[in-house]
This record gives structure tokens, sequence and C-alpha cells, in this order.
């Protein structure tokens, strides 16, 4: 493969003068505090209205944006061909003609499929035992004409005769539903619209339950549709008056209910919705409790309770009745232990499986109900990641999981949980060759400034030897909402590794990589833990040979690019560059407005500084955007969307304005906003990558000076 020369890996700075955001002095004082905000205009009082049509941007909100792709552009124009290569050893790496390992449902296998060169699925089916294929969506035939398209879910009915799917085609999340009988393929006429995109069938195939998005863009409320009539028409069934709450919805294995899911930051409340009624009323588990959280699924005559009660913080598993289902009858079958989380659980009709985080490694356990013979499944890598398919099917002895590592592509299984037995069903294919010997995946632990020790996962070439300067390296990070970071294998990646890149998951506090105490700790009061601790990383990192200060490349998106914010502004002497994707940067001011969608429910994540000036400090003190200073900084790319309700357009855009207006020198700023598009960026398979081109043709140019000429480096894989 012919690859560009580093020399060619540089910025323009010559001519290419960055928009400058007019200052509109606002002040308002909160908590007998003044907070100064100059670019608060940028935050479109029409927001509602832009997240369903961009075009409704204000005309000077909209020209600034265009302004800022267009000085990214011409920065980033000499990195042109290195993007364009970058983008074809990326596809080179993906099989496009894919197809997933077929679900079986009763008569028939589900699946979804890839044909050359299209950027979304097709799902089809075929009779169970083979024969001719049936495509149910053409996932790119209705993509056509959208810029933005991404089909949320697509569930055939308990008679598989009918298709329910969901479909965004804007990127602020709000999904339409539409149905179609399976005889014709031909779409009816009743459209509901503003779902959160889950779709559950009722038993008889002639309605479906639903999540219905209000005027905040707050899941509150769900619906039952009856096939053929008007969606105005449509029955509640339970509501959430609450706005620190939202409403979640999914049928549970055995596919007796709709479970609904109420849940907050702090707690969990969960509902059955008897899905073999016409008119059923829900039936509560156990009332909210502050700092319970809790999920269900029902089995015969008995449903299991994965919880947190009684101080079980990282989780156990209670059996109940199911008609008498309170938490005054939750006998514990899995107790809690310490240290090891359970993640989540799903139920057979014969097996109880369970998936367990132990010092941020998984494990899949199962126990045979009838006997309550357990056993887990073992792997033989330092580091591995694990995922649980539990299927379409309640009575089988058949569990299907996905295995990878940072070297090891993913791996489908078929597992025989009465005969301990897998059988290999799928290994993901990289065209262009990938020969895991090349490469070496570490586990390593730094040691935190107050004395915790914090994993990090990282990969590199088997020919680099840690030690004297080390590399470049790419240090990913995020440390939020109790999300832990898995050890999963990154096709993507290997084109930075394969030009000398050491590539790093650090996974910090905020997450639950090592239990639940680890996500307490990076969370409200203690959120100054999951910066240090990304810092302490990069330091360790550092001290260990693998790189050198001013050597690494931070990257992180959504609560990861508050994270890079914070960092970049604590300590931006030890990076190159800040990939920042999507930030929540702007975090005081988001968390004073509780009119946006997250800021409520997300008050037990940062604190509420309406209510305390404990909150309102604590988060100054860390906010991004208030804490930029007169200091040099690194490079830094942001990546934006419109249409983003989760994390709005604005924050980044604010942030970028205010970095240039007050950095001392370094640079430069980015900023790239997609104009159809929210927070997921780009939804076509190919389209996405290149937003991934784009970051690291930045992150190359960061380090170029760094890195030897790419041609005397090993060959990609």
């Amino acid at each position: 493969m012919t690859r560009d020369k580093t020399s060619d890996w540089r910025f323009d700075f010559v001519g290419a003068k960055p928009p400058v955001a007019a200052r509109r002095d606002t002040r308002r004082v909160v908590h007998g505090r003044a907070l100064d905000d100059p670019y608060d205009w940028l935050a479109a009082k029409n927001w509602r209205e832009v997240l369903r049509d961009p075009d409704a941007l204000p005309s000077d909100i909209a020209t600034l944006i265009k302004a800022e792709n267009a000085y990214c552009a011409r920065v980033m124009a000499p990195l042109e061909s290195l993007r364009k290569t970058l983008v074809a050893e990326m596809r080179a790496r993906i099989k496009e003609d894919d197809s997933d390992v077929p679900d079986p449902d009763g008569p028939f296998a589900y699946y979804e499929r890839f044909h050359e060169g299209a950027e979304h699925p097709r799902y089809c089916r075929t009779p169970r035992d083979g024969g001719a294929e049936t495509v149910l969506l053409d996932g790119d035939a209705l993509a056509e004409g959208h810029e933005f398209f991404d089909i949320g879910d697509a569930a055939h009915a308990p008679d598989h005769t009918q298709l329910a799917w969901s479909v965004d085609d804007a990127g602020s999340e709000l999904y339409d539903i539409r149905t179609r009988a399976l005889s014709d393929g031909i779409d009816r006429a009743d459209v509901v619209s503003d779902s959160d995109g889950s779709i559950v069938w009722r038993a008889d195939s002639k309605a479906y339950y639903y999540v219905l998005i209000d005027e905040n863009h707050r899941t509150s409320q769900i619906f039952r549709h009856e096939l053929g009539t008007d969606p105005a028409h449509d029955a509640l069934i339970l509501e959430e008056t609450d706005s620190a709450w939202f409403v979640g919805l999914h049928e549970s294995h055995c596919r007796r209910f709709a479970i609904a899911s109420i849940h907050g930051h702090d707690a969990t409340e969960s509902w059955l919705i008897d899905l073999r009624e016409n008119n059923p009323t829900p039936r509560i588990i156990a009332p909210r409790e502050p700092r319970l959280r809790y999920d269900v699924e029902p089995h015969g005559d008995l449903i299991y309770i994965r919880n947190n009660a009684d101080g079980a913080d990282d989780f156990r598993i209670s059996v109940a009745p199911l008609m008498e289902p309170g938490r005054e009858n939750w006998k514990d079958v899995v107790a809690h232990r310490d240290g090891a989380m359970i993640d989540g659980f799903t139920l057979y009709a014969r097996h109880l499986v369970w998936l367990l985080r132990e010092n941020s490694l998984p494990k899949l356990v199962i126990r045979a109900l009838a006997t309550g013979d357990e056993h887990a499944i073992r792997f033989e890598e330092d580091a591995y990641a694990l995922s649980l398919d539990p299927g379409l099917e309640f009575d089988t002895d058949v569990l299907r999981f996905t295995y990878s590592s940072m070297t090891t592509p993913d791996e489908i299984y078929d597992y025989d949980m009465r005969t301990r037995t897998r059988v290999l069903r799928k290994r993901q294919e990289i065209p262009s060759g990938h020969d895991p010997r090349n490469y070496v995946t570490r586990r390593l632990f730094a040691t935190a400034r107050d004395g915790e020790s914090v994993p990090i996962t990282l990969l590199h070439r088997a020919d680099f030897t840690p030690g004297g300067e080390g590399a470049p390296l790419l240090l990913y990070g995020y440390g939020a909402y109790g999300y832990a970071l898995s050890a999963s294998f990154n096709e993507d990646a290997l084109s930075l590794v394969d030009r000398g890149f050491v590539y790093a998951r650090a996974h910090i506090r905020g997450g639950t990589d090592k239990g639940w105490r680890w996500y307490e700790d990076g969370k409200l009061e203690n959120k100054h833990n999951s910066f240090f601790d990304f810092i302490d990383c990069a330091r360790h990192l550092v001290s260990a040979g693998y790189t050198h200060e001013g050597a690494i490349v931070a990257q992180g998106g959504s609560a990861g690019g508050l994270l890079m914010g914070a960092i970049a502004n604590a300590a931006p002497e030890l990076f190159a560059g800040v990939v920042a994707s999507v930030p929540f940067v702007d975090t005081l001011n988001t968390m004073l407005r509780d009119d946006l969608p997250l800021t409520p429910p997300e008050w037990l994540e940062w604190g509420n500084p309406i209510a305390s000036v404990e909150a309102y400090d604590r988060i100054a003190a860390y906010s991004p955007y208030d804490n930029v200073r007169a200091q040099t900084y690194p490079p830094i790319l942001a990546v934006a969307g419109v249409t983003d309700p989760r994390v709005t357009y604005w924050e980044p855009l604010k942030w970028v304005a205010k970095l240039r207006a007050t950095m001392s020198g370094g640079g430069p700023v980015l900023l790239f906003t997609h104009m159809g598009a929210g927070h997921a960026g780009a939804s076509g398979r190919f389209e996405a990558l290149e937003d991934t081109a784009l970051e690291y043709a930045f992150a190359l140019a960061c380090v170029a000076r760094l890195l030897k000429d790419v041609d005397d480096l090993p060959p990609s894989s």
C-alpha cells in the first residue's frame, strides 16, 4: 500500500483566518455569583424547531457555523490526501457484502444483511431450515434522498405477517413508526410520529406499544396503536409526569409482557404490560425509592430482579412470585459481591445467564434452573470484551455471545448451555487482511494521585518496545453515567497503530469498570476524579515508556468531550492534540436550563446548580467553557451536529469561540458541524468513515514531527 509522507501531514495556517463570533454581553446573577456569557446568543431560541428542521436555524448562527466548517476545511486541506487514504484503508477492512448470523424464531430466521456498496442494511428472513430469502426492508432504498437516515427498530409481529419499523431522518432521535403487511410489502397510511423508536407488539399482532417523546424531547408516555387507526386516538397506557425521569419500553424474553422501565440517574421503577390482553392495566413491580435500581425478567409464575437493594451496590439477582413481586418477597438467587458488578442478565426456559464485570474484565455465568449447577465460560486473553445476545427464542438451550479483544476481531459463538460446548458461527472478516500476531494488547494500572489503581487497556504493534521516548499515543476516555469501556476490537484504530501509534483506553472513575463504587467516585462531588484519573493515566504511560509528554492525543465524545475540555484546561502541556466529539463543554449553563431535554434527569449526575449553591460552585470549578484561560492550548478539533438533542450544537460552538478569544497561544482550534445530523454523526456505514478519517488525520498531523517516515514502518496488515 502506498502511503503519504509525514512531511505532508501539516495544518495550513497561511491565509486561513478563523471566524470571530460576535460578543453580545450577557450577565445574570445566580446565588449571588455573576455569570457572564458573551456567546449566549448562539443558543437558538427556537431549538425545538431546529431539531425537526435544521433549516430553521437563525441565519446569523447558521452563517457562523458554515464559516467554522469552511475554516476547518481550509486548515485541514493539506491533509485531504491522507484523509482519502484513511477512508480507503478503513473501508478495505469492512466486508461489504456482510450478513448477521440468522436469529431463529418459530418458522423463520431473521437477520440484517449488507450488499456491496450499501450504506444501510437490508432486513431479511428465510425459512428456519433454509430456503429463499425475503427482503423485509431495504435500508438504502428507503434512505434515498435523505442526508441522514437511521432505522431504530424493525420488529416482526408474533404471527410473522406484519412488520413495524421506526426511522429517524434528521438525526434528532425523533422516530416515525410505520407498519406493513409482509404479504405485499406496502406501508400502511397510519404513521406514528415522535416516538423513541422502540416497538413491542401485542400478542395478537393487531397492535403495538410505543414511547412518545414530548415537546421538550423527553420520553414520558407509553401508548398503544391499533393497526389501521388514526394515531391521534391511540390509548395512553402509562405516563410519567416528573421531568427527572425517562420512560423506556422493551419486550420480556418470554414474550408474555412488555416491560416499561421508568428510570432516572438515581433509581428505577418497572411495570409489566400483559401482551395477551387487548386492554391491560400495567402492574408495578416495586415502587420507586431513592437509589433503588432494578430491572426485571418474568419466568413463568416467577419474576427475577437484578437489584441493588439493601446496600448491594454491585447488584444481586433476586426472585419473587409474579403475582406478589413487592420488595418484601425478594429472595436472593445470586448474591451480591463487592467489586463483582452484575452488568445484566437474561432468562431462558431452563437457564439463568448473567454478565459479570470484575476489575474491568467481563465474565459470562450460567446456571441451570432445575439443578442450580453453575459455571462460567473461560477465555484466555488478558483483556477482552463480551456481549450477550439473548436472541428471539425463550425455549432454547443455546446462548449466543460475541467475543473480541483489541487484537482479535469479533467472534460470534452459539453456546450450548446444557453440554457446555460452543460453536463459532461467525468471525469478523477483515478483507484487507489482519494478523493478530502483529499486535500486542496489554492491561496496565496507573496509580492515581489519591492512591486508586486505574486500569488502562492498550494496543500496539508487536515490534514496538516501550522505553526511551516511546511513541505517539492516542488516549481515549469517557468516565460518566456508569458506562464501562470495553476492551473490544476497533479495526479503524489500526490505521493509527500501523503508523506508529500506541492506542489506549483509560478506564477512569465515572464508569463501572471496577464496580458501582467506581461510578460513584466519579460523579457529583467526586467528578474531579474522572479528570485527574485521565491525566494520571497519561503520566503513567509516559513514565512506563509508552509515550512522552506532548506526544499524546486525547480523544472523547459527549460526556467524554467534557473530559476533553477539562483536561485541556488543566494539563495542556501533556497533549499534542485533543479530539472532542459532540462535547458537553458548556456544563454550567446547560445544567442551569431546566427546559433542555437532559437537564432535570442529569442533576443527579452533575448536581443541580439552580437549587444548590454548592452544586453551582462545584460545576463552575470544572465546566470547560467557564474555565478557558489565557494559556497555550494544544491543537483542538471539535465535532458537532445541528440536530443533536443530547449535546446541543451551541456547546462546542461557544467553546471554540471562547478558546480563540482567550488563549495566549497554540492551536489551531477547529470545529466541524454536521448541518443535517445529530449526536451520532453521519448515519451510513461508509459516510461515518469520513468523520473518523477527519479525526485520525487531525491526530496524525498533531504528532507528525514525532513519527518516522511511514514508508519505513511495517506494512499495514
